[in-house]
């Protein structure tokens, strides 16, 4: 009867559970699509110290100013400073121009106008130099810079691949393009792209697809792995993300089991339409750290204030909290806490450098940043020289004073 009674409650449960000999219960338990991760931050000098990161911030206008003067006075290039004491908002000066063209006297010579005693200033001569390389750079890998541009239209999500203008503005000194392209894009274009209304006054860019050629786009992390073989073209393939710790940072075991999972997953090319793949999912945040990885990877630097890709959200459906994906892996990305800014740096740049290709722009920008050093250096030395020829002029006065009173005490002997 007990027997009975048992068979009965077990038939009944296997029918509430729907249990059968092939199905075993544990595998009704439903696992977790996202694992909520808390990764702790560690400062790492070496990339709190890469120059042509953190100095960018202060080059930047640096350029724009040059541009200017360059753009008003092709051949001398020489501009009086009231024809730019008024643009440093436009030309995103933090201080005063006249301040600013002061400050870097390897750049900007400054002389006398020819009217009105008004200073002028003009380009050194090595700062025209470095110009004239600059163009040169620009004229023979434009090609390679505006494939670049064109990799991150690709990105975007949907049909219609396109950029609003404003978007790529914001973006311009990251990805190199010079600053004709985007003040007269409709003249530079040269049939790459094509300007197209978005609606709501907005206009944008977008791709000519007949002057690229036909064949599919792969990513940085594509290309390597075809490198290493064993990767199948037309597949999604399981290619795990190169990892770079940094000294000192220690992952809890539960984390570590986390991301060996997380690096078996398959990797969707940035290039791949994804709009099906289900949110808040390890595979969707694979997704996105992907495209990161590769978005970073076409920048000059390989790295951007993380607050200036917060205008690419909407179009590359990045999540709303995008700052998580770059704290949830830190072996891939660092950011750097400097210059009152957070930046996010692509470690597999600076740790690998046969991993990604470099800039076409990038060695000429480093000289920019050594000329900028060049100007710390004759400031330190006119101070010097000026307080040299204070103590000097101090010294002869003390001098004079002495020899005066030993001629007043003779006199009065």
């Amino acid at each position: 009867m007990n027997l009975g009674h048992s068979g009965v409650c077990r038939s009944l449960l296997q029918r509430f559970l729907f249990i059968c000999p092939d199905n075993p219960a544990f595998s009704l338990i439903q696992r977790r699509a996202y694992v909520d991760v808390y990764m702790k931050w560690k400062k790492d000098s070496f990339f709190d110290s890469i120059e042509s990161i953190h100095r960018s911030i202060e080059l930047k206008p640096l350029i724009a100013l040059k541009n200017c003067i360059v753009s008003a006075s092709p051949q001398d290039y020489c501009i009086p400073i009231s024809d730019v004491s008024k643009k440093g908002l436009q030309l995103g000066i933090p201080i005063k121009v006249a301040r600013c063209l002061r400050k870097y006297p390897s750049f900007f010579e400054e002389f006398e106008g020819p009217k009105h005693n008004l200073p002028w200033f003009r380009l050194t001569q090595k700062a025209i130099e470095l110009h004239r390389e600059e163009r040169e750079v620009y004229r023979e890998y434009k090609f390679e810079i505006l494939l670049r541009l064109r990799k991150l239209i690709l990105m975007c999500v949907g049909d219609r691949k396109m950029l609003p203008l404003k978007t790529i503005q914001g973006l311009q000194w990251y990805l190199g393009l010079p600053d004709e392209f985007l003040k007269d894009p409709e003249t530079h274009l040269d049939g790459y792209f094509q300007m197209v209304d978005m609606g709501d006054r907005l206009k944008g860019l977008a791709i000519v697809e007949n002057c690229w050629n036909d064949e599919k786009l792969m990513s940085i992390m594509e290309k390597n792995a075809m490198k290493r073989g064993g990767y199948n073209i037309g597949e999604r393939n399981a290619i795990a993300f190169p990892l770079f710790p940094s000294k000192g940072l220690r992952l809890r075991r539960k984390i570590l089991d986390w991301l060996d999972e997380f690096q078996r997953l398959p990797y969707l090319s940035p290039y791949e339409d994804c709009q099906n793949l289900k949110k808040d999912s390890d595979l969707s945040e694979k997704r996105v750290v992907g495209m990161l990885h590769e978005l970073l990877g076409l920048f000059v630097e390989h790295a951007a204030e993380r607050k200036r890709l917060l205008c690419l959200r909407k179009y590359l459906e990045f999540p709303q909290k995008l700052h998580k994906a770059f704290e949830r892996h830190p072996h891939i990305f660092y950011l750097s806490m400097k210059n009152k800014t957070c930046t996010a740096i692509l470690k597999e740049a600076y740790c690998d450098n046969s991993s990604i290709e470099a800039h076409p722009l990038a060695s000429v920008r480093k000289k920019y940043i050594d000329l900028m050093k060049e100007s710390e250096a004759i400031l330190k030395s006119r101070r010097l020289n000026r307080s040299a020829a204070n103590c000097k002029n101090t010294n002869n006065s003390n001098f004079d004073s002495t020899d005066d009173d030993i001629l007043e005490v003779e006199t009065a002997t």
